[in-house]
Order: structure tokens, then C-alpha cells, then sequence
């Protein structure tokens, strides 16, 4: 037996390595397992060229409880002395690594470690650790054992071994801590299935069960070895990725759209996408934590990668397996780099085509999608400040006065030869809108109207700007020139006939109004409020619920109907009653807020305006 040093600043960086490198106590599992694999990988390539036995791979975990011991066994590689002395006696070196590098480009293996420093995190559970080897290529069997302090010692075995055993000594619970956890059976099942289920070798364990009311010990292999996202789409049913969704998911119902896909070449890497039949609760809430399983070489990595996921796509699940990626060194965390921004990009356009597609031929399902996440497809081109405009714009789909939904695309194509501009009325639903009174000429002319009720839509529409060429219009904003030359002629002529009577008006109502028009664009409504340059009423109504924000308003014009019944009574009361005109005139305003959904400015005031009205008439 020997006792030898550490070859480092030992202490220092073995501290390092047990209490600062994890952040999960748990973690030390998925190290050992990864560490038992990469040496049966090791083993069946040099089987290929040393002419060594062939084997049964496999990895053996036990659990002894009165002992407190957790054991890992593998029958791969081993390690001589040298190899003992080198590998766990030197901190942060790694047999695996030095091993891929002598190959060079002679061997295309998915050896999981790096770094050399996953059989460390075996001390963050465990006051001591032993370690019995046998190479093919020594003699003799070695034991290793530390207590994780500045030394460990060697000696010589006389055991029937193939392989590796590492036999964790746990610690003895404390108040921060509870490590007998790990010496139950369930425990380490489920640890084992949450970070190694994909290990490419069976991973048994011998556990306990009731056999006719007594406790039998039964061998049992934990994991499912080769991925469902591995195999070839061939080999995989429909039913297949619907249970592997809802199993590792935790869904009751199959997924809407599933994408599947493997990519090979300067990255490569291997992707289930899937899109819920149901929207999470709290999809849209700060709480909500998007992003993608990540896998390295089958090996677990982390739960919820948000760099995988765009904004937009937030409601998608699904993982990402690829050995290019660079991790830190712990395995918990992707470092910086552009290999997981490639990826995400990757698979925003294929999320992004296969929706595409998915509209184009199954436009009952992308309904279904859209009625579920629009809303986010939306956000996505507004929160990219038009970034994403030309990517997404083509997934929007909207209700309109002519159809049930359509795409912005579809409805250009539609578009009346002497059209310009596409047509849009935001509203709270398609009724509300229908009924505007500024519909009035755009139904008789019939054109085709896209209707908004998402208070998102007017920034989206305001965010793309314009269509291929093709600008929004939005009908309660602005002049929409459509009255011909004879009409817009004889309005002209009657602003100017009654000029004096529109003063009055415009006075009465001060500066809650830009300017007093008579209109081109109202058929059988008697008023409306049209918006000025600068925000519409929805972009108010939207403002008005942001705290600081409440004070932005949006310039009114109060447009008259000129051929209604109404501004033939006003004209009357203007020339028998000049005075009456101002009161009559701040109830036609507040009219027009009504009908736009704007909230009256003073609902009493307008209460007891109505009641004389009542009272008058009835004289």
C-alpha cells in the first residue's frame, strides 16, 4: 500500500471541485454513469483492434444501506496503475479527453467526458470513496481510496474484476443537508432516469419488490437506452411519439404538431419539437419558464434552455441532443458560443416551415394552433421591433369582412384593382367592428375589411408597415378617399354653406376635438370619431392601461353625416336656438366615444343632458 499526494494545490482545488464546480448534490450520479459508459466505449474500440474478449456490456448499481454505500460498476476499460495514478490522481485530467486525442480522427466516438472532473462530485455525497480497476492490460487489480482531503492511497487487489466499481461512503445527514436520501431504491431509480436514461448500455440495479407478501431482490435494467429522437422516423409510429410526448412532458393529451428532425454536418445535432393540443395556464405570465430539454450524447443537461426558444415559439416543447456542444465544466450549462445560437436558429425556421406547410395543407389544424398561439406569433413580430416582420408575417391569419380567416397574402391577392391599401378595423370582436360606423362606405363599395381584436394588432400592423409593397389603412384614422369627385365635391360645397353652424360645434366641444368635419366615408351612421396623424383610439385604450401611460391620447375629429336626418335637425336648432346647439353638440360627441368603445369622459354630466332632451321633447 502506498499513500500519495494529490498532483495539484490539492486541497485548494479538490474544494474547489466538491463544493463549488455542482450546484446539485445529485449530479454526482449522472457523473459516474457518464464516467462507466465512457470506459465501456473505450473497451469495445480496443476490442476491435487489441483482439480483447468480447462482453456483455453493462453498468451495475447497488445500494447498501446499513453500510451507507453506493456503488457503480462497469465492465469496460479499466485503468492500470499509471492510468489510476494519472486519472484520479491528477485533479482535472481526463482519460477520456487524452483518449480521443491519441485516436485523432480514427474513431468517431461519443465519449461524454471532458474535463476530468466528474468522478470529483463524488465527494460533494460521500466523506470517502473507493475505487477497485482492472485493466486488460495489467495483471494486477488496484483499489484507490480517498477521503477527499490531500491524499489517497494504492495498493494491489487480488480480485476477479472486469472493469471498474467506485463505492461512495455517504455522509452523515446534517441540518443543511439530507444524504440518506440517496440510499433509497426509488431515489436513485428516478435519478437515474431523469439524467441517464439514454446511456447507450444497460444500466441494472438490483431492487427490491413483494413477491406473495415478501421482499424479493430483483435485477432490473433503469434505462431505455437508445433515444425515441435517435431512431430513424421510419422506426418511430405516430402512437410511438405521442406517448413519449406525455410521458416526458407530463401531458394527458396527444400533441397537436410534432417535428422531428436530425441534422448532420458542421452541426449536428438531433430535435423533437412538439406543439400542446392545450395552452399551459400560465403560458403568457412571467412565471411561465419556456425552453427546450438539452441532451449531450444522451446525457441530460438541463430541464428548461430558453436560448433554444425564440420568444414567439415560448409554447413549444420538446428537446435538442447534440455532441457539439460546448459545456462548462460541470456539464450544467452551455458555455458561451455560436453553436447553440446555430441550433436555435435551425430550428426556429423549421418550426417556422412546418407551420408554414401546415397552413397550406391542413388549414383546420393551423386554425387550431393559431386559436391557441397567434397571440404569440404576434408578439413575436412586434417584440422583434420588426426584426421578424418578413419571417412570421406570413403565419398571420385574421377574421374579415368577407371571410372567416386569412392570411395577409391571400387577401392582397383579393384586393379590388383600384384598392391601394389593406383595409383593418380594430374592435373587441368581429360584431363590434361590423357595426362601426365608419363600415358604412367600405360595405357599400365592398371592400374587404381585416378585422383586429387583439389589443396587439394595431402595433403588429404598425410594426410591418407594409406588405410587399401594400400599406395598412386603418379605417377609423385619416381620409380614406373613397367618395367619388361629384361627392367629395358636394360635401365641400356644404362645409362651406354651413360653415358658421360647424364653428359652433367645433367651440362647443373645445379642445376635446382636433376639428368638426363633414363626412365622405358615413352612409346611414349620423357620426363617428375619426383618429388624427399620430396614435389610433386602440393604441389610446392600450395606453390608458400602463401605468404613466394614461395621459396619451389620440387627436379626435368629429366627422357629421351631411345627408343624415340629424344634420338637418342641427341646422334648424342652430337657426332657432343658437344656443342649444352646445349641448346637443357634446351629445353627439359622446356618441361617437360609445361607439368606438372610448370611455365617457363624464358619464353624469351626460346622464342629466339626456333627461332634459327627454323632458324638452315631451313639452
Amino acid at each position: 500500500m502506498s499513500k500519495l499526494k494529490f498532483k495539484t494545490e490539492s486541497k485548494k482545488l479538490l474544494d474547489l471541485m466538491i463544493n463549488s464546480i455542482y450546484t446539485n448534490k445529485e449530479i454526482f450520479i449522472r457523473e459516474l454513469i457518464s464516467n462507466a459508459s465512457d470506459a465501456i466505449d473505450k473497451y469495445h474500440f480496443n476490442s476491435l483492434t487489441d483482439k480483447l474478449k468480447s462482453r456483455e456490456y453493462e453498468i451495475f448499481v447497488s445500494i447498501e444501506q446499513e453500510k451507507r454505500t453506493i456503488t457503480i460498476k462497469d465492465n469496460g476499460i479499466g485503468m492500470t496503475l499509471e492510468e489510476l495514478k494519472n486519472n484520479l490522481g491528477t485533479i482535472a485530467r481526463s482519460g477520456s479527453k487524452e483518449f480521443i486525442e491519441k485516436l485523432g480522427n480514427k474513431a468517431d466516438l461519443d465519449v461524454i467526458g471532458q474535463f476530468g472532473v466528474g468522478f470529483y462530485a463524488s465527494f460533494m455525497v460521500s466523506d470517502k470513496v473507493e475505487v477497485i480497476t482492472k485493466s486488460p492490460y495489467s495483471k494486477t487489480a488496484y483499489k484507490w481510496s480517498s477521503l477527499g482531503q490531500d491524499e489517497y492511497e494504492v495498493k494491489e487487489l487480488d480480485a476477479d474484476l472486469e472493469g471498474t466499481e467506485i463505492t461512495l461512503y455517504l455522509r452523515e445527514d446534517n441540518e443543511d443537508y439530507k444524504y440518506s436520501t440517496f440510499l433509497n431504491e426509488s431515489k436513485i431509480k428516478q435519478l437515474i432516469t431523469n439524467y441517464s436514461d439514454y446511456i447507450k448500455y444497460p444500466i441494472k440495479m438490483e431492487l427490491t419488490k413483494t413477491v406473495d407478501e415478501k421482499e424479493v431482490k430483483e435485477v432490473e435494467i433503469i434505462n431505455s437506452m437508445k433515444p425515441i429522437w435517435k431512431k430513424n422516423k421510419s422506426e418511430i409510429t405516430e402512437e410511438e411519439k405521442n406517448n413519449f410526448y406525455k410521458n416526458q412532458f407530463s401531458d394527458y393529451e396527444d400533441p397537436l404538431i410534432t417535428i422531428h428532425t436530425r441534422v448532420e454536418g458542421l452541426l449536428t445535432y438531433d430535435a423533437m419539437i412538439f406543439i400542446p393540443k392545450r395552452a399551459p395556464f400560465n403560458l403568457n405570465s412571467k412565471n411561465f419558464e419556456k425552453g427546450l430539454q438539452l441532451f449531450s450524447k444522451g446525457v441530460f443537461i438541463k430541464e428548461n434552455c430558453s436560448e433554444l426558444v425564440p420568444e414567439w415559439m415560448l409554447f413549444s416543447r420538446g428537446l435538442i441532443d447534440s455532441s457539439d456542444l460546448s459545456l462548462n465544466i460541470s456539464r450544467e450549462m452551455v458555455q458561451q458560443s455560436n453553436q447553440l445560437t446555430n441550433i436555435a436558429n435551425a430550428v426556429e425556421k423549421k418550426v417556422k416551415n412546418v407551420l408554414k406547410k401546415t397552413l397550406e395543407k391542413d388549414f383546420d389544424k393551423y386554425l387550431e394552433f393559431w386559436k391557441l398561439y397567434g397571440l404569440n406569433l404576434k408578439y413575436g413580430i412586434y417584440e422583434s421591433m420588426g426584426a421578424k416582420c418578413e419571417f412570421l408575417q406570413d403565419l398571420i391569419i385574421y377574421e374579415t369582412s368577407h371571410n372567416s380567416y386569412t392570411t395577409i397574402a391571400d387577401y392582397v391577392k383579393r384586393m379590388k384593382e383600384n384598392q391601394k391599401v389593406i383595409y383593418y378595423a380594430v374592435g373587441k370582436n368581429k360584431e363590434q367592428i361590423s357595426s362601426l360606423p365608419q363600415m358604412d362606405m367600405l360595405k357599400e363599395l365592398d371592400y374587404e375589411v381585416i378585422y383586429m381584436t387583439d389589443d396587439i394588432d394595431e402595433f403588429v400592423v404598425t410594426t410591418i408597415n407594409d406588405y410587399n409593397g401594400v400599406s395598412f389603412q386603418s379605417i377609423t384614422k385619416g381620409d380614406l378617399d373613397l367618395a367619388t369627385e361629384e361627392k367629395k365635391k358636394e360635401v365641400e360645397e356644404k362645409a362651406v354653406e354651413f360653415k358658421d353652424l360647424l364653428e359652433v360645434i367645433k367651440s362647443s366641444l373645445g379642445d376635446k376635438v382636433v376639428k368638426v368635419i363633414l363626412s365622405t366615408r358615413l352612409k346611414d351612421s349620423p357620426v363617428c370619431l375619426v383618429a388624427d396623424e399620430g396614435i389610433s383610439f386602440e393604441m389610446e385604450k392600450v395606453y390608458s392601461q400602463i401605468p404613466g401611460q394614461s395621459g396619451i391620447k389620440a387627436g379626435r375629429i368629429l366627422e357629421i353625416n351631411p345627408e343624415h336626418k340629424l344634420f338637418d335637425a342641427l341646422q334648424k336648432l342652430h337657426q332657432k336656438y343658437p344656443l342649444s346647439v352646445n349641448k346637443y353638440a357634446d351629445l353627439l360627441y359622446t356618441q361617437a366615444l360609445l361607439i368606438e368603445g372610448l370611455p365617457v369622459e363624464n358619464p353624469i354630466e351626460f346622464s342629466n343632458k339626456m333627461c332634459e332632451l327627454i323632458i324638452e321633447t315631451a313639452k
